[in-house]
């Protein structure tokens, strides 16, 4: 099962294999905190700035995210084989969940063969 999940949020016993998907690591994270950190799988550093600097809009952003994801298909297809073995939250630092990668990255994720 997919969960998502903000890193800074206790780690729990039911979490399963911790993914993080964030480009740049987390302030205060110790690296035990995930198995494993794709940061391939976060935003680039350019489409999260345009966001969050009001350069373009929710809408905008999921399209571009999608495109920037099309090119990482291997990733997303061995999130989804740990998945299938287990649950997978996947861990950014946003706030927002429903205005976070994490949540598209999820769908994607699910909708992959």
């Amino acid at each position: 099962m997919i969960k998502t999940k903000r890193i800074y949020d206790p780690l729990s016993p039911d979490d399963g294999y911790r993914l993080l998907v964030m480009r740049r690591w987390p302030r205060g994270i110790p690296k035990t905190a995930v198995n494993t950190w794709e940061k391939e799988l976060g935003p680039s550093t350019e489409l999260l700035g345009h966001l969050r600097n009001g350069l373009m809009s929710w809408a905008e952003y999921t399209v571009r995210y999608h495109e920037e994801m099309s090119a990482k298909r291997p990733l997303i297809a061995e999130a989804h084989s740990i998945a299938d073995r287990g649950d997978l939250p996947l861990l950014c630092s946003c706030v927002d969940e429903q205005q976070c990668h994490r949540t598209l990255l999820k769908t994607l994720i699910e909708t992959t063969p």
